[in-house]
């Protein structure tokens, strides 16, 4: 029996009111901060105010497969009028246009800043809060406005270049809950490094930042390190890496020097001319040999095997954007606003939504005494759609979920996963080649 269907079979006892601290997450304080902050705060009587369309965004992100108009019948989000008329369209195109997208993105700095940085430090390794910075893409609609403002790859051999715009996003997760405490995006052509070079100096204190081989920058790693008290880093040596070995740890586990380009002394002449690691070495059955370079110079504090694992959780990220892509978005090709400043807001919504599903897991995770990654985020969203879905009587207020829906925690029989396998091992490989046929390509597409 699929998971849409067991919750078909649940007895009418099981709808209480308690789910509805899923909306509570989002402190009305902070909404009303957000919008006066922004200067969006709505003045005038209108059916969408703007308080409400903060919500109509973020049920864009979770009923996906659900119109806009549907959206907001759904969560009751129009006010009453005198004629009981139905939101017309250009209504709600307006009512968007003028939140814009600047209280969505305050809403997400406030939140994120809150719920990831205290999930962090719930769920620390030997005192250090875990974070992974990671860049993924998304695609937004082909119109003429997205590729001027976001642009996408460029043509390569008989392949061509991409169908849709693309935006560039960079994250920053707390890897144990998956919850994000930051994200820069932008045009496609912008590189990860450079909307990574926020994230540095905002990290904690007392914490550790994962990344893969294209975040190893020196100047960015040295600046971090001295922004903060215990501020580490560990990421993957790249091929090119000059290391020259000054003491010996243990096996494989070394005391290195970091030798620096000629071209990076130049662009940053404050820097050293080599840089102190720690340097470990080890090879994983079925892979290649790989060497991992870390700030965490205490062996006592930081052991060899230890650090070897550890770092084995940044892969969390990878299936946090997944979970975003794949699940949320339940696939779609691209994201459903044709103007630049629509799918800036529209993506503010969708990780403000990623991260209200992420929170309510890991409260379910506590109360089950398990870890967060150990509740199913493709069960979670399917349960909190059709508690959205289901509901046959109005909302007490204006956006609150109705309180005749399933409570999450208490069915977490249908959400909970089997422990990690560690050892399985699942590499990349193509399944399906892409296609011999030409692409079709529209003649009025404007690109730069």
């Amino acid at each position: 029996m699929s998971f849409a269907e067991e919750l078909e079979t649940l007895p009418e006892a099981l709808v209480p009111a308690e789910f509805g601290r899923f909306r509570q997450h989002l402190d009305p304080l902070w909404i009303e901060e957000a919008l006066l902050a922004t200067g969006t705060a709505t003045i005038r009587r209108r059916r969408l105010p703007a308080e409400q369309v903060i919500w109509i965004v973020l049920g864009m992100a979770l009923l996906r497969n659900e119109s806009i108009e549907r959206v907001i019948e759904t969560l009751d989000l129009a006010l009453p009028s005198k004629k009981d008329e139905a939101i017309a369209k250009s209504a709600i195109v307006q009512a968007r246009q003028r939140l814009g997208e600047e209280p969505m993105q305050y809403l997400f700095a406030t939140t994120a800043d809150r719920w990831a940085h205290e999930s962090a430090a719930r769920h620390r390794w030997h005192g250090l809060a875990l974070y992974g910075i990671d860049g993924t893409t998304l695609r937004v609609p082909d119109s003429l406005e997205n590729w001027d403002e976001f642009g996408g790859q460029h043509g390569n051999g008989q392949r061509g270049g991409s169908a849709y715009p693309q935006v560039r996003l960079v994250t920053l997760m707390a890897l144990r809950s998956h919850l994000l405490a930051n994200t820069y995006f932008g045009p496609y052509s912008t590189g990860e490094t450079t909307y990574a070079d926020g994230f540095w100096r905002e990290l904690p204190e007392h914490s550790l930042i994962i990344g893969d081989r294209n975040f190893l920058i020196c100047d960015d790693l040295c600046a971090m390190s001295r922004s903060g008290e215990d501020k580490h880093w560990l990421v993957p040596a790249k091929s090119t890496t000059r290391i020259n070995r000054i003491k010996k740890f243990g096996k494989n586990d070394w005391l290195v020097e970091i030798e620096l380009s000629e071209q990076t002394r130049k662009k940053y002449p404050d820097l050293p001319f080599v840089v102190l690691a720690r340097a470990i070495t080890y090879r994983k059955r079925g892979f290649p040999e790989r060497t991992l370079l870390t700030s965490m110079g205490d062996v006592e504090r930081f052991p060899t095997a230890g650090i070897i694992a550890l770092y084995h959780e940044r892969w969390e990220l990878e299936l946090g954007n997944d979970e975003i892509k794949t699940h949320l978005l339940d696939r779609q090709e691209a994201i459903r606003s044709r103007t630049p400043v629509g799918v800036r807001q529209e993506i503010w919504g969708i990780l403000i939504a990623y991260n209200l599903v992420r929170l309510e897991m890991e409260r379910a995770a506590e109360e089950a005494e398990v870890e967060p990654t150990r509740i199913s985020f493709v069960n979670a969203v399917a349960l909190i759609r059709y508690c959205w879905l289901i509901s046959t009587t109005r909302p007490l207020a204006p956006g609150r979920i109705p309180e005749r829906l399933l409570d999450l925690r208490r069915q977490l029989k249908l959400l909970l996963l089997p422990p990690r396998q560690p050892e399985r091992r699942a590499p990349r490989v193509v399944k399906i080649k892409m296609s011999k046929f030409k692409r079709k390509r529209p003649t009025t597409r404007g690109r730069k």
